[in-house]
């Protein structure tokens, strides 16, 4: 039991089995409550927090009761206790008219603030006066809490009876979807039985067709090994044929020459003043296209100006692949003029056999260029690129002539070099004409 001072306040009983009847129920239902959100609670109230919530105040009130006895056990406990009372207040001003008696009085033992035996015997005060109000705060209270449970059945039952009616909605769809997938099996069943009956009649055609392919294929063989004997033999016919003709053609050439000799010194013939090349830019001459490069790559002036020097040099210039590099902010037009002009002297100073070949494959007209002296213009025909021009021009050289292609194509330059000629680069070029 509790006793009182003078002042009003109240000694808080040191076990909860001291405290008064009302209080202790009290205090053992809200602890009942609370108990899953205690934390490093006792094996015991670990066992008793296991319990279904209606049944942990009655058959866990001893367990219960003998671990609030405990201090520390009692203040873990304290803190998580969650009530609308405030101790502080209820020390100050007294009971609330609303108030629990019983719970304000378990709350201020349970948690022992400051002010708790004030407010516990504030607690006290209110449960010594006549029952009826407290009978009334408490029976609103249990109302509230019944139309709240009330609430929550109501609430419950119509979000049982919605899942009841998706749950049919979903069973009928599934019926249905059954339904259908039955339906479906047995068409794909009927259409399997028909694949497998047109597999074994296409098995049957294969096999047969395999045996004919089979039987194809050695024939063909047979054949094939007869024609290549007969290739064979005509090869070696045709070879000897071949080296009996170059045979007789080799004594005639020899005749030929040794005749060609002899009238050339007999008539003092002059040496030849045309080249070969100037037949291919003649039938070139309406439409022509260039670009070159060259392997054998002369790079420097002094290079250039070497090979230039030597007789009957034949000078072939990759025209837009030249002016492109020098003056690319200008206009074909202005290039062409420019190139033509810068090569006049060098022309002139070494007599070389010059052709400058400018691309005109994608155009159907061919302006009109003045060509200096020395100096011959070529476009390339329509569809053709200036590079195979110049190719051709080269293959109709004879192997040993000095052929220069000026030119930074890669491509141009690997295969004249290849057919004898030497590449020149752009720069080297330049440094001799001095283009500007």
């Amino acid at each position: 039991m509790s006793t009182t001072d003078t002042d009003g306040s109240a000694h808080l009983p040191a076990n909860a089995t001291d405290l008064p009847e009302s209080v202790r129920a009290r205090l053992v239902s809200l602890v009942a409550a609370l108990l899953p959100d205690v934390a490093r609670l006792s094996p015991q109230l670990r066992m008793v927090a296991s319990f279904a919530a209606g049944r942990r105040a009655k058959r866990g009130a001893a367990a219960i009761l003998a671990a609030l006895d405990d201090p520390e056990e009692r203040e873990r406990i304290g803190r998580a206790v969650r009530t609308p009372y405030d101790l502080a207040a209820v020390a100050a001003d007294g009971l609330p008219k609303d108030a629990d008696p019983a719970e304000v009085a378990a709350v201020a033992w349970l948690r022992r603030p400051d002010h708790a035996e004030v407010a516990y015997a504030a607690a006290l005060a209110g449960l010594a006066e006549p029952s009826a109000p407290a009978e009334s705060a408490e029976l609103a209270r249990l109302r509230r809490r019944v139309e709240q449970l009330d609430q929550e059945v109501r609430d419950e039952r119509s979000a049982k009876k919605a899942r009841v009616e998706e749950v049919k909605e979903e069973n009928r769809t599934l019926r249905r979807k059954l339904g259908e997938t039955r339906v479906a099996l047995t068409a794909a069943q009927e259409r399997v039985a028909e694949a497998e009956e047109e597999c074994a009649a296409l098995r049957s055609r294969v096999e047969g067709g395999e045996r004919a392919t089979e039987k194809e294929i050695r024939r063909l063989r047979a054949e094939v090994e007869r024609l290549g004997a007969a290739e064979n033999a005509e090869r070696r016919a045709v070879r000897l044929e071949r080296d009996e003709a170059s045979m007789r053609t080799r004594v005639l050439l020899e005749t030929v020459l040794d005749a060609a000799a002899g009238l050339r010194r007999e008539l003092a013939l002059p040496a030849a003043t045309r080249t070969p090349g100037e037949r291919a830019e003649q039938t070139l001459a309406p439409e022509s296209e260039g670009g070159s490069t060259s392997a054998l790559r002369v790079t420097t002036g002094a290079m250039l100006e070497q090979l230039l020097a030597m007789p009957r040099v034949r000078l072939l210039i990759d025209g837009y692949n030249v002016s492109k590099s020098v003056w690319p902010e200008s206009s074909l037009e202005a290039q062409r003029v420019r190139l033509l002009r810068a090569i006049t002297p060098l022309v002139a100073r070494s007599n070389a056999e010059t052709t400058v070949v400018f691309d005109a494959a994608q155009v159907t007209s061919r302006p009109v260029v003045a060509a200096p002296r020395g100096v011959r213009v070529l476009f390339s025909p329509q569809g053709v690129i200036a590079d195979d021009v110049i190719r051709e021009l080269v293959a109709a050289e004879p192997r040993g002539r000095v052929v220069l292609v000026v030119s930074d194509d890669r491509a141009v330059s690997v295969d004249v070099t290849r057919a004898g000629a030497r590449s020149v680069s752009v720069t080297a070029f330049h440094q001799l004409t001095d283009q500007r």
